[in-house]
């Protein structure tokens, strides 16, 4: 499907998604119910207990007609993990924080992680506001400022609201609209749909729910569980209204049939069939988060989290690369499982010994290269980099890469040096040409008499080139390559190959390698000639054969045969003589003077230049020329 570019959202309908974040018990689910009349808390034990556990979900319609939905998140350090899996792909955020307690340990822990995911707007609800007079609220308001200075939030508004009086709640919703207004629109790009719920409803089937991003998925639409399989979406929701299509950035659930319900889990994508790789090694830009109290270490045992996905894995600093307080470096980090990632994908990395997030960054290179060195400058490229400047940048790094693969890696259908399947770099081009016309002109010196070298032999030498420039790109692309030396027109084909363009074999005529070859021929008299094997093993030489079919004295009718032209224009005149009647096999082997074994390659020539048909179990002539 063709994803297109969404329209302003107050005409559109278009849905933006907020996460909420703060410390528990600060009144998020509360607020978030009196904005949308939904109750987020779905679980029994969540009531019981007070908490937010997993995510829940909520909506409204703000003044503007926007829409706008709520992940509401836990706030208790026990389920980072879930808050995570709501922030992931979400970059509006409700910050909340109680006024009559003020700023808490977990409020910290969630700026942290909000500010290493790079929030692209936010609002702060000071709740509780009817549980504090005027001074207290502006003691808390300031000290939230001062916190906030600095980070992804600093300038994000404070609104005193109370989900008991419903006071500051106009307010709110304003910040909230304004918020929503200003922020960038979802940019074109592979559909991904982070799965963060999978449950089976009876009579529908399976459902996964999760956040999209990118393009769009509609009802009928074939769609990969990356790494698992293909499905087919039944059905689709959006705020439990049932849509033909959800677009970007939107909460959905799909109803899929095809895929067994055990085989899906959180932090899966869902997306368009072939549009993504996984993958289990990846670099990044890394930084700490604000007042973290030790050094990153490498040998630590950490947990990655991006999107709705949380997994393990080992991080590596890279070679010429410092991280420190507020200092941001390039790490490469491997997975102990396969992950769903794109360029520009923020992520965050938590401690599983001291269970502490530690910092976050942004994906640089999905697919990086076996060894680190040099990476400091590659990556610092791709850091620099708009998304359509990266196919280039991959072209640089690896000489040449098939256009489906750069796709696959950054997402961009921007195709830089396009040769045929193929994006190459321009010196790669430039050798493989300067080398091909250095051994076509060596050839021609050598065989003077030949048209041109074998494909086979040319495509051989580009490719012993591109292997010499350290391009380890794979089959197919030697032969691109030759394919666009004939198109710039760098070399000429040739009925069996390819030659320099100022090239022309030289005059057969007085050739005493010809001669002798249309002698052992019989001048046109013989049917019955050596094969081209035999020619050759009684010392004519192959280039003579070709010149010799080149300048049409003889003419190939098979791998294995040449005859004189002589012979071929007798054989075509007992065809013609034989009328509309045809002629069989039989007949032409005895009028031709032959064996069947050489009177059945001539006649498939004939075929297959239009000269004959086949009627039956003869062969009738058509008004043709033989070419």
């Amino acid at each position: 499907m063709t994803d297109a570019p969404r329209d302003d959202a107050e005409t559109t309908g278009e849905l933006r998604v907020v996460a909420t974040a703060g410390h528990v018990d600060h009144g998020k689910s509360s607020l978030i119910a009196l904005l949308t009349g939904i109750d987020p808390d779905r679980w029994a034990e969540e009531k019981r207990r007070g908490l937010t556990i997993d995510l829940g979900y909520a909506w409204c319609t703000l003044p503007s007609g926007r829409e706008i939905g709520f992940v509401d998140v836990p706030g208790h350090e026990r389920f980072i993990a879930n808050m995570l899996a709501g922030v992931g792909p979400v970059r509006l955020v409700l910050f909340v924080v109680a006024a009559d307690e003020g700023w808490r340990p977990q409020s910290e822990e969630h700026l942290q992680i909000l500010d290493v995911l790079g929030v692209e707007g936010g609002v702060v609800a000071l709740t509780k506001r009817d549980l504090v007079d005027d001074e207290t609220l502006a003691g808390t308001a300031a000290d939230v400022r001062e916190r906030l200075a600095g980070t992804a939030l600093a300038a994000a508004p404070i609104v005193p609201v109370s989900a008991t009086t419903g006071t500051g709640l106009d307010a709110l919703t304003r910040e909230l609209d304004a918020m929503v207004a200003g922020a960038p629109h979802p940019h074109r790009a592979r559909t991904r749909l982070f799965v963060d719920r999978v449950f089976a409803i009876k009579g529908a089937g399976t459902i996964v729910t999760g956040t999209l991003t990118g393009g769009c998925l509609r009802v009928g639409d074939e769609v990969e569980a990356v790494g698992i399989g293909r499905a087919r979406i039944r059905s689709l929701q959006t705020h439990r209204r049932d849509e033909a299509e959800a677009c970007p950035v939107s909460r959905v659930a799909a109803n899929l049939v095809g895929i067994e319900r055990d085989r899906l889990a959180r932090g899966m994508v869902l997306t368009t069939p072939g549009a993504w790789r996984a993958t289990r090694a990846f670099d990044a830009t890394f930084r700490p988060i604000r007042r973290l109290g030790h050094p990153i270490s490498s040998r630590g045992a950490y947990k990655l989290y991006a999107g709705a996905a949380e997994v393990d894995v080992r991080l590596r600093i890279l070679e010429g690369t410092r991280i420190g307080p507020d200092e941001e470096g390039f790490v490469r980090l491997r997975a102990d499982e396969t992950i769903v990632l794109d360029v520009f994908d923020r992520f965050v990395v938590r401690e599983s010994g001291r269970r502490e997030t530690v910092g976050g960054g942004i994906v640089l290179d999905p697919s990086p290269p076996a060894t680190g060195s040099g990476a400091g400058a590659r990556l610092r490229a791709r850091a620099d980099a708009t998304r359509d400047q990266l196919p280039a940048l991959l072209v640089g790094e690896r000489g040449a890469v098939r256009v489906d693969e750069a796709r696959l890696l950054n997402g961009s259908g921007a195709e830089p040096g396009r040769v045929g399947a193929w994006l190459v770099r321009r010196d790669v081009v430039e050798r493989a040409d300067r080398e091909l016309t250095t051994t076509l002109r060596a050839f021609h010196e050598e065989h003077p008499l030949a048209e041109g070298m074998d494909v086979r032999a040319a495509r051989d030498a580009i490719d012993a080139t591109v292997r010499a420039a350290g391009v380890r790109a794979g089959p197919g692309l030697a032969e691109d390559l030759l394919e666009g030396s004939i198109e710039r027109g760098v070399v000429t084909r040739t009925s069996s190959g390819v030659r320099l363009p100022e090239h022309r074999a030289a005059p057969t005529s007085g050739s005493p390698d010809v001669e002798r070859l249309l002698a052992a021929l019989g001048g046109g008299r013989a049917a019955t000639p050596p094969s081209i094997p035999e020619l050759v093993a009684d010392g004519i030489p192959r280039a003579a054969i070709d010149a010799a079919i080149g300048s049409g004295d003889v003419v190939r009718v098979s791998p294995e045969f040449v005859f004189a032209r002589g012979t071929i224009d007798r054989a075509r005149s007992i065809v013609s003589d034989a009328g509309p009647g045809g002629i069989t096999v039989s007949a032409f082997r005895e009028a031709l003077g032959t064996t069947r074994k050489y009177a059945m390659p001539i006649l498939a020539w004939f075929d297959l230049r239009g000269i004959t048909r086949r009627d039956g179990d003869r062969r009738v002539a058509r008004d043709a020329t033989a070419r």
